[in-house]
C-alpha cells in the first residue's frame, strides 16, 4: 500500500522530486481503489492529508516543528534532549511551500473523485422500515440487500451520543449476524420474524431494509455508507 505518514512532506529526504514521486504515487493508489468503486479506508485517509496540508500551507509554525532535527545535547540536569535545526529555516520553507502547493491542487482533486463515487451510491441507497417500529429505535437490525447478489446480509446495530465539550457525535456500531438467500418467499419481514425467533434480543426489534440498486464492494463501499445513511435516518425519524 502506498501509504503517507502524517509528515510525509518532512520526514526523510527533504527534496521537491522525492516528494512528488511518494504524492503520485499515494494518489495512484487511490485512483485505482476508486476505480473499484472501493471508498474506505482511502476516502477519509485522503481527507486526513487534504486538511492536514491544508492547515499546514497556513500555520508556519507548525511546518517549522516538523523540521528535521539531530540531537546536539542531553542535559542530564535537567533530564532535557536540545536538538539542532539540519537545514536553513528559509531554505527548508521554500521547499516545503513547494510541496504543498504542489500537493494542495492534485489531493483536492481526487478527493472530488471520492465524494462523486460517494454521493452516487448513496443516491442508490434506500431505506425502509420494516413491520411496526417500535418507539425506542437506538438499536436493532438492518438487512442489507447489495445489488443481485444472492444473499443479504443481516447486522444489529446499536445508536450512541458521543460528545465532547463542544459536539455531540452519534456513532452506529453493528454487528454481523447472517446472511439470508433471496428468494421469491424469503421477504424482509419473514427475515424479520426469524431474527426474533432465533435471537430472541427484542421482543419487536427495530428493523431496516436497506437496499442498493447496483452492487457495490460490500465492506469498503456500501457498508460504510448505509450506516451514515442509517444514522441520519433514524436522527430524522
Amino acid at each position: 500500500m502506498a501509504e503517507l505518514t502524517a509528515n510525509w512532506f518532512a520526514n526523510g529526504i527533504i527534496d521537491f522530486e522525492h516528494k512528488k514521486y511518494l504524492l503520485l504515487g499515494y494518489l495512484k493508489y487511490i485512483s485505482e481503489n476508486f476505480n473499484e468503486n472501493k471508498l474506505y479506508p482511502f476516502l477519509s485517509d485522503l481527507i486526513f492529508h487534504y486538511r492536514n496540508v491544508i492547515s499546514l500551507h497556513e500555520n508556519h509554525k507548525v511546518v517549522q516543528d516538523a523540521m528535521p532535527k539531530k540531537l546536539r545535547k542531553f542535559d542530564l540536569d535537567n533530564f532535557r534532549l536540545e536538538y539542532t535545526k539540519m537545514m536553513d529555516d528559509d531554505e527548508y520553507m521554500l521547499i516545503i511551500e513547494s510541496i504543498l502547493n504542489y500537493a494542495i491542487p492534485r489531493l483536492k482533486s481526487a478527493l472530488s473523485d471520492g465524494k462523486e463515487i460517494y454521493e452516487f451510491v448513496e443516491n442508490k441507497i434506500e431505506i425502509e422500515p420494516i413491520g411496526i417500529i417500535p418507539i425506542h429505535k437506538d438499536s436493532g437490525y438492518f438487512i442489507l440487500a447489495n445489488g443481485n447478489t444472492k444473499f443479504s446480509s443481516v447486522f444489529e446495530y446499536e445508536l450512541s451520543i458521543i460528545e465532547n465539550a463542544s459536539e455531540k457525535f452519534r456513532s452506529l456500531k453493528t454487528n454481523f449476524l447472517q446472511e439470508y438467500k433471496k428468494q421469491f418467499s424469503q421477504t424482509f419481514e419473514s427475515i424479520k420474524l426469524d431474527l426474533i425467533k432465533t435471537h430472541k434480543k427484542f421482543g419487536n426489534p427495530a428493523t431496516f431494509a436497506i437496499r442498493s440498486e447496483i452492487k457495490f464492494p460490500l465492506n469498503e463501499t456500501l457498508l460504510p455508507i448505509a450506516k451514515r445513511s442509517l444514522v441520519r435516518y433514524l436522527a430524522a425519524s
